[in-house]
């Protein structure tokens, strides 16, 4: 006789990840009584990948990390901290807001390093670097721009010791006396420039057309400049992510979500063009900026690294490059290939349901991995609330049996 195996797991869902996006899914889902175990180091990439110093560019209001009951907010923590509202908002002080927020939302968080995601016959095993496997009905990938640095052609074969990436950097102390290139002209770009400068680097932004400021970052001097604050204001959306009248399209990513995918992703390419914010423009300083080139090659010359413009080259001590990042399932490292070839993905990313599920039945992405299928409001902390609100109602809403296994042609039932 033939039987069909029931197991059962150690939680109904597992985590993989501590930052805004993973605190703000298992919130809901414990709010939901969903049995979860979250992995990770509370605001891991957060704490380690982003430099000191560094200002939050989103709006006050679109800073909170969501919570069912909407107790866990950014002014319930400088209220209960006694830190001042300021705008815009320090890294350091938004690190100790998301540790805030999980000692109370996910107090039980497991700080221990994932080795590897396996998908079993009916759920999910998840083995951490110590040996121990945890199984479960669900995964949600909630793992960020970890692993998914974009790094241009040019720079292929560079050594690293020479080029880095922004996210490679907590500070820039390192390189006082030193000139270095900055690729790229973005927000990231920009502020990385700026925190050279203040750092005693000789900084240089390279990039391939002029920087586009949002705001000037100065109070209006005259009656045509209050209007043009006024009419900005006005037409501003709650996450201020993308231009307007695109902005208030981002803000309902359900709606980005019904789209094709080829206006989709044209839509979210315009939304999130490279701009920097109008605040950093006072601290240029002595920033130099090279517009209008585009790097074609880069070489090591003696202790530095020369770099090949289409018209001409230049000399640096260090390069770092601040060109974003890319979305591929393949490099998060984690994944096991029989799971990474089962997952139907569009350049990289994952093709994600409405309830951010992807095509292996209970496996979940949030956070960057989910702007190919939602839009670019996934890309910040103010797509927390929506994203954890569809994750927590499909999972209570489809509790039951399910098998993961059968997308990828594991054995379905086991000898009695």
């Amino acid at each position: 006789m033939v039987a069909r195996l029931v197991r059962s797991h150690d939680c109904e869902v597992i985590v993989i990840g501590a930052g805004p996006y993973g605190l703000a899914v298992a919130a809901h889902l414990k709010g939901r009584g969903v049995a979860t175990h979250v992995f990770g180091e509370a605001m891991s990439f957060w704490r380690h990948n982003m430099p000191k110093g560094m200002k939050l560019r989103s709006p006050w209001g679109a800073t909170h990390i969501s919570d069912p009951d909407k107790a866990l907010s950014l002014d319930a923590y400088i209220e209960s901290q006694r830190i001042a509202r300021t705008e815009p908002f320090p890294l350091e002080d938004f690190v100790g807001y998301g540790t805030w927020f999980q000692a109370r939302a996910v107090p039980d968080l497991d700080r221990r390093t994932i080795a590897r995601v396996e998908a079993t016959a009916d759920g999910f095993r998840v083995v951490t670097t110590d040996g121990e496997a945890v199984t479960a009905q669900r995964v949600v990938m909630a793992t960020g721009l970890a692993r998914q640095q974009f790094r241009p052609a040019a720079f292929a074969s560079a050594p690293a010791a020479l080029v880095s990436h922004t996210s490679d950097h907590d500070g820039f102390d390192g390189f006082r006396g030193k000139r270095v290139a900055v690729i790229g002209r973005g927000q990231s770009a920009c502020e990385t420039a700026v925190l050279l400068h203040e750092a005693g680097a000789q900084a240089e932004i390279v990039c391939r057309g002029p920087i586009h400021w949002l705001g000037t970052g100065k109070q209006p001097v005259s009656w045509r400049q209050e209007i043009s604050a006024m009419l900005s204001a006005v037409l501003a959306t709650p996450s201020g992510v993308g231009p307007f009248p695109l902005n208030w399209l981002v803000e309902v990513p359900g709606l980005v979500h019904l789209a094709p995918a080829e206006r989709r992703a044209a839509f979210n390419s315009a939304s999130l063009r490279a701009g920097a914010a109008g605040w950093l423009r006072p601290r240029f300083g002595d920033v130099g900026v090279t517009p209008g080139v585009e790097v074609v090659g880069a070489a090591p010359r003696g202790d530095g690294i020369e770099l090949t413009f289409d018209r001409g080259s230049a000399g640096f001590d260090h390069v770092i490059l601040a060109t974003g990042y890319k979305i591929d399932v393949a490099k998060l490292g984690i994944l096991a290939p029989e799971l990474v070839s089962a997952i139907a993905c569009r350049d990289g990313a994952p093709v994600l349901s409405g309830g951010f599920v992807s095509s292996v039945p209970g496996l979940h992405f949030v956070g960057a991995s989910a702007v190919s299928s939602f839009g670019p409001l996934m890309r910040f902390i103010a797509g927390t609330p929506f994203a954890a609100r569809q994750v927590a109602r499909a999972i209570a809403a489809g509790r039951g049996s399910f098998r993961p296994g059968e997308q990828i042609g594991l054995e379905k039932d086991l000898a009695a």
